[in-house]
């Protein structure tokens, strides 16, 4: 029998604009709320993006 996908779509918003980007993360390993630096096209320089629900 076959475990459960561990892994799930996240959404990671921009800390100081509008703009998204998706992603998958392993829950297993990734329990906390992902948080990564990333470029963001509106302000067109690299921002800290945060995990929404």
């Amino acid at each position: 029998m076959a475990k459960a996908a561990a892994r799930v779509q996240v959404k990671l918003k921009s800390t100081e604009s509008p703009h998204y980007y998706y992603t998958t993360k392993n829950k297993r390993n990734t329990p906390d709320r992902m948080e990564l630096r990333k470029y963001d096209p509106v302000l067109r320089r690299h921002v800290n993006f945060k995990e929404e629900k």
